[in-house]
């Protein structure tokens, strides 16, 4: 189990969204919870995103995955596998001492393996960050925040910049912990082999927003009613488009936001996509209600896929937002209904009296033959 040997609440206060810090052993005693064998299998398969980055003299070269390993100079190189914690259940552990922030703002885990001088370049990130140390040591700077930083064009799968100077320059040992908000420019290379792992908080931008609600409007076929104006007056300039009109128009458009429960329906609808693909299997055959219960009964306990994102708002926690859909449940189950999604793993103990409702018990057999929720072996 990984505990941090810091305040979290002091961290927030201090530097969540506002400046980057070194947080020297915020892990004790930290262990790689995947070896490097095992990283590498994953970035050999196929639904894994995964990507190579080598430098070699002032050039640099970038494979995307599935990756094959061939050929590899000794240093200067890494690969990185994204949402790491999708794919194995040990790496996924990491994250749990996060929790302490919300998890609709939790896009993945990526894990780095970097032979000596190897990493990315210079480059700046639109989301918070927490890279962990594990195995090895790793030169971090880190810049200050400023919107002229020239780009640097050595690669067009790598957007990388011209150099900075640096406001945190320290090598990174096991369990040292870097956090990086939004916009601040970092350059990170191994100074001897080296794994990392990066802990990644992405809020959305309001583009996809926007894009996103326009979406679930046409969809859900909201708002198909015509512009009328039954008052329109005759002018003398047919290009105008007069302020009342304009008023009008935009009264439209806003009145679509105008509709409490609709935006909450799309925003946990939204919210709980993934941005990476997840291990799903659906379970076959197929669990009845009685083997749930019982299953349950005999003090196992079923667990949560990895990456999997299922939301509630709290003033009506018995509907559910999982993966893009919405499961809806008798008020008199929100206790459970929370329990989905604040719990990583489901027991008897957890459950309690909850299990006895056939709503809950349906609905509980429904995501694990989705392969949502699975056994624990």
């Amino acid at each position: 189990m990984y505990q941090f040997t810091f305040s979290f609440d002091e961290f927030l206060a201090e530097f969540w969204q506002k400046k980057p810090t070194v947080i020297k052993g915020g892990f004790k005693d930290f262990i790689d919870p995947i070896s490097p064998d095992e990283l590498a299998g994953l970035a050999m398969e196929e639904e894994v995103d995964s990507r190579y980055v080598a430098q070699i003299g002032t050039e640099w070269e970038v494979h995307h995955g599935p990756l094959t390993f061939e050929n590899t100079p000794e240093d200067h190189w890494s690969f990185v596998v994204q949402a790491a914690n999708h794919w194995h259940e040990g790496a996924a552990q990491l994250v749990t001492p996060f929790r302490q922030l919300p998890n609709w703002l939790f896009d993945d885990l990526m894990i780095s393996y970097s032979t000596p001088g190897g990493g990315v370049g210079p480059h700046i990130d639109q989301y918070d960050v927490f890279i962990i140390q594990g195995s090895g040591k790793r030169h971090w700077r880190v810049g200050p925040k400023d919107d002229n930083y020239e780009e640097e064009l050595h690669h067009p799968a790598l957007r990388q910049i011209k150099g900075f100077d640096p406001i945190i320059d320290e090598i990174l040992e096991p369990g040292d912990i870097l956090y990086i908000p939004p916009g601040f420019p970092h350059d990170g290379y191994a100074t001897e082999t080296a794994m990392s792992f990066s802990v990644g908080f992405r809020s959305p931008k309001k583009q996809e927003l926007l894009s996103s609600f326009a979406d679930f409007v046409i969809a859900n076929n909201i708002g198909d009613v015509h512009y009328h104006n039954p008052s329109l007056p005759a002018r003398n300039n047919c290009g105008a488009i007069l302020e009342a009109e304009y008023t009008d128009l935009e009264a439209m458009l806003r009145s679509l936001l105008d509709h409490p429960q609709l935006m909450k329906q799309w925003m946990g609808e939204y919210l709980s996509q993934s941005r990476h693909d997840l291990d799903i299997i659906a379970s076959e055959p197929p669990w009845q209600n009685g083997e749930t219960y019982q299953f349950l009964e005999d003090g196992e306990a079923f667990k949560r896929l990895g990456g999997l994102r299922a939301f509630y708002h709290p003033e009506k926690p018995y509907v559910l937002y999982i993966n893009g859909e919405r499961f809806e449940l008798p008020e008199e189950c929100k206790a459970a209904a929370k329990c989905l999604c604040d719990e990583e793993q489901l027991t008897l103990t957890l459950l309690g009296k909850q299990l006895d409702n056939p709503a809950f018990l349906a609905l509980l057999t429904q995501l694990i033959n989705l392969g949502y929720w699975y056994p624990v072996e």
